[in-house]
């Protein structure tokens, strides 16, 4: 590109280029750079300063010190690269921005500067070239302008903007999978009352065993309703005021034992902790939902850390919470770790990254429906190879808030007495709530469980199938074994869902119940809750 072919006309000339001159304009034109001098050293928000052709610093204005720290005695004839981090210098940025500055009278751009004390901010810079009547390069005048603030405003606006298409794409998505959950929910419910019928009248061994087969397909249907409605934020949720780390700690027990021998656990929990206003039981099971994901995603063992801490936010800080104080509840492994892309997905429904058959995608779905709905967020951090952390985050309540007790841990030696005519299904029932660490007693009929409550006051817990073909029900053994026992909790179970139990025996309002299949995080979560 061709020099200005009137340069001087352009650039004025560096303080010590002019020679004395003996004429009548000598006195203004001294005047003149003195009044220049003075409006430069005046401006305090813009570094300007010249630099020879090599680069080396000339003249400092006031602004240069304010901004990167250094006295004028400092950097005079020292290099001006000594302002670019090291990894500016390693490329050789200093230098070729002078060499464009040179070759086409202007360079222009924004990057990170360091200040004396080591500290970096984000400038904008504009070296001008300057030139002598021949058109040679006789130095540079660099302006510095510190624009760290707009950068972090830039950086904060676009945070919140893509916290805020995140939040409405999930909220449009779990509008989208609430309202389908709901539909699919009556149109299984028409299909199991119409089982019901059809059992009245087949006779048939086969007509039998497709009919079960029919409704066990049903009970599946429902249970994976359920698992969206929580996605959609969309289940009613018993909230009370409690302390996260007794929650935790009364909750100790049963996470260990979801975990292998291969996988160590802490819990570090902070000293000083807020309330939270949460519903319990389903905070629980988010916990035990994220500890289960993290043993699948270590499979030849890790760590498996469980933190908590009261922190303080910025509006959308974290997606799109509000300003306010909060309880982080953060969950740490050292497994395999996800993309970028697998985190930016991980929350919607039926996204997994387990093996086919190993995960429905639906886990880490409640766990977000759930903290949304109780108002909080989570954030998910991971990268192939190093392992992934989760934040809880759950808005802070006031000290005098009414805290509630955590309810006592499934490990201080609570005995479960369960109930279930059917041998397979009652040694896996057996074998999973001993998994969570209760004792447990095996009846395979209601009379043989009620001799069993009368001889064995340590059983705490009932829990029975409803559906018994000989002797009393379910239903019938609660109430009698609530005659015998007042304080006993009881658990329901069926594979029929509640509202036909109801149709036929009145309601159970009072009893807890859980419909069949039913899995280990359901499973600890009900037992913990039953009344």
């Amino acid at each position: 590109m061709s020099k200005p072919s009137d340069p001087a006309s352009n650039h004025a000339a560096p303080e010590g280029l002019h020679e004395p001159a003996d004429d009548p304009n000598a006195d203004q034109l001294n005047a003149s750079e003195q009044r220049f001098r003075l409006l430069v050293q005046g401006v305090t928000d813009y570094a300007i300063y010249m630099l020879s052709p090599e680069g080396m610093v000339s003249n400092w204005n006031s602004g240069a010190e304010r901004i990167k720290g250094y006295t004028e005695s400092e950097v005079l004839n020292t290099h001006f690269s000594r302002f670019h981090t090291q990894e500016d210098q390693a490329c050789g940025l200093p230098g070729k921005s002078l060499v464009i500055a040179a070759e086409t009278g202007r360079y222009e751009k924004e990057g990170w500067r360091v200040r004396k004390d080591g500290s970096q901010f984000w400038a904008h810079v504009i070296i001008d070239a300057l030139y002598d009547p021949d058109g040679a390069v006789v130095g540079f005048a660099k302006i510095t302008r510190d624009i760290t603030e707009k950068k972090q405003a830039e950086q904060e606006l676009e945070r919140a903007n893509a916290a805020l298409f995140q939040s409405q794409k999930l909220e449009a998505l779990g509008q989208l999978t609430g309202g389908v959950a709901h539909d699919f929910n009556n149109l299984l419910s028409v299909l199991a009352s119409g089982l019901d019928v059809l059992t009245t009248h087949a006779q048939a061994h086969s007509e039998l065993k497709m009919i079960q087969s029919m409704r066990r397909a049903i009970e599946r249907g429902a249970a994976l309703t359920q698992q969206l409605l929580s996605f959609a934020r969309r289940q009613p949720l018993k909230a009370e005021y409690y302390n996260i780390n007794s929650l935790i700690s009364s909750f100790d027990p049963v996470l260990r034992r979801a975990i292998d021998a291969s996988i160590s656990l802490s819990i570090e929990l902070s000293s000083q902790i807020s309330a939270v206003l949460i519903d319990a039981a389903r905070f629980e099971a988010a916990l035990l939902n994220l500890v289960v994901n993290a043993r699948d995603a270590m499979p030849d063992g890790g760590h498996i850390r469980m933190s908590t801490q009261d922190t303080a936010l910025r509006a959308h800080e974290v997606g799109t919470l509000p300003e306010g104080n909060y309880v982080k509840i953060t969950v740490t492994d050292t497994g395999t770790g996800m993309p970028q892309e697998a985190v930016k997905r991980a929350v919607e429904p039926f996204f997994t990254t387990k093996e086919l058959g190993k995960g429905t995608g639906l886990g880490l779905s409640q766990v977000y429906g759930f903290i949304t709905q109780s108002g909080g967020d989570l954030i998910i951090n991971s990268k192939p190879g190093e392992g992934t952390s989760i934040c809880m985050y759950l808005p802070a309540v006031e000290d005098d808030a009414p805290i509630k007790e955590a309810g006592h841990s499934s490990g201080d030696a609570e005995t479960v007495l369960v109930v279930e005519d059917e041998p397979d299904v009652l040694d896996v029932a057996a074998e999973l709530v001993r998994s969570i660490g209760y004792g447990v007693v095996t009846a395979t009929n209601g009379e043989d469980a009620l001799e069993l409550l009368r001889k064995q006051p340590q059983i705490n817990v009932l829990f029975t199938d409803v559906m018994m073909p000989s002797g009393i029900n379910g239903i019938e053994l609660a109430r009698l074994a609530l005659s015998l026992r007042p304080q006993l909790k009881v658990l329901l179970t069926s594979g029929y869902p509640l509202p036909v139990l109801q149709s036929e025996h009145g309601t159970i309002d009072e009893f807890s119940f859980m419909n069949k299949p039913y899995r280990l995080a359901e499973l600890a979560q009900k037992l913990r809750t039953a009344h």
